[in-house]
């Protein structure tokens, strides 16, 4: 995890909530910034795209958990294990394990993020690097 240099408190701040909302104040900010034809600084470049790139990923993760569920709920013996998976914790506030682990990757890329950090999510970030030029 690499600390940036030169990052202000605006780009921070956007890049913490491109996280936290999937993704979209980032697409709203590049939308915004070409319109008005400003230059995004490659930190927030780098946090918008990897913002975005996850969110698309744990969308097509969800579509593809979901079509193995179906097969696994025709299984006998087998078919509670989605049940156990997705079983909401007293202890947790009710969120289900899958939840827990989403929600703190979430939070530990928008905290570091905040923090003024390149936050590192594992073979994510490497293709993020590799398309904004940044290695």
């Amino acid at each position: 995890m690499q600390h940036s240099n030169q990052v202000y408190p605006i780009e921070r701040i956007l890049s913490a909530l491109s996280y936290m909302t999937a993704g979209g104040v980032g697409f709203v900010w590049l939308i915004i910034a070409a319109i008005f034809k400003k230059r995004v600084t490659p930190f927030l470049m780098y946090h918008i795209l990897q913002s975005i790139f996850i969110s698309i990923a744990y969308y097509l993760l969800t579509i593809l958990c979901q079509m193995v569920y179906v097969i696994l709920y025709r299984i006998p013996l087998i078919n509670a294990l989605p049940y156990f998976i997705n079983m909401p914790l007293s202890f947790a506030f009710g969120l289900s394990v899958l939840q827990i682990i989403t929600t703190a990757v979430i939070l530990y890329l928008a905290i570091t993020s905040f923090m003024g950090y390149y936050s590192y999510f594992p073979w994510v970030s490497d293709i993020i690097d590799q398309n904004t030029g940044r290695r």
